[in-house]
């Protein structure tokens, strides 16, 4: 393989996101983001996998709803390094590429992404402050023979802050590079008093739903590649 990628086959380990080598009729999970929160998770759950980073535009579409919007930048994300890596390798029905992407959604309905400066974080705590907003995260698996996608939506309630927390927090550079400027395992916890949903789904993957994904594809894999038993063939000859 390229790009100096090593692949894992999927199981479930205490070691986390160990690396085995490619063997045939196995399924290799490939990560394709580059959130050390997602990694975390997703050893956290016990999968092995590898991570190859997409790089693909992020921008909303003119009118496009929170949940089409996350959705489809996980979809493309996935359907990017699928195509990349099946045309390195042609083997390519061993890969399982899994794509997500997380936005926060303002009470009046506003996509946050990212601030782009500290003014920007400052307006976007202001919407959240003393209010609860939603936090979507679009999944994609990507698999030989096509792609299934789902989205998973998460409540969060934040206190009301003033502008000095405001302040202070921006000054410490914690919401620079967060969607919705702050991450609630980080400083910005001590503000949230309820979730209701999937807290994971707020750090970055929805481990439940990812998990069932995952093992539903694999064994929709093992019964497409199971031998017919001799029963079987025999009855039907």
């Amino acid at each position: 393989m390229g790009r100096g990628l090593k692949f894992a086959q999927i199981g479930k380990s205490p070691e986390g996101a160990r690396a085995f080598p490619i063997s045939h009729n196995k399924k290799m999970l490939v990560l394709a983001s580059a959130s050390p929160r997602r990694r975390e998770l997703l050893a956290q759950a016990g999968f092995t996998f590898s991570v190859a980073p997409a790089a693909i535009p992020e921008d909303p579409m003119p009118g496009e709803s929170p949940i089409a919007y996350v959705v489809r930048l996980a979809r493309e994300k996935a359907q990017d390094v699928y195509s990349q890596l099946s045309a390195q390798d042609n083997d390519d029905d061993s890969l399982l590429v899994l794509g997500a992407d997380t936005t926060v959604v303002a009470p009046n309905g506003e996509i946050l992404g990212k601030p782009s400066d500290p003014a920007d974080a400052a307006r976007m705590l202001r919407l959240l402050s003393g209010a609860t907003h939603q936090v979507i995260t679009g999944v994609a698996l990507v698999a030989q023979g096509g792609v299934e996608t789902a989205a998973e939506v998460t409540h969060v309630t934040m206190l009301t802050l003033s502008e000095e927390e405001i302040a202070a927090f921006i000054a410490t550079g914690e919401p620079a590079d967060k969607a919705g400027a702050y991450a609630i395992q980080g400083r910005a916890a001590r503000w949230i008093p309820r979730v209701h949903g999937c807290y994971f789904n707020v750090v970055g993957l929805p481990l439940a739903l990812v998990s069932s994904m995952i093992e539903g594809t694999l064994r929709r894999f093992e019964k497409t590649t199971s031998p017919i038993p001799e029963t079987a063939a025999a009855s039907s000859i």
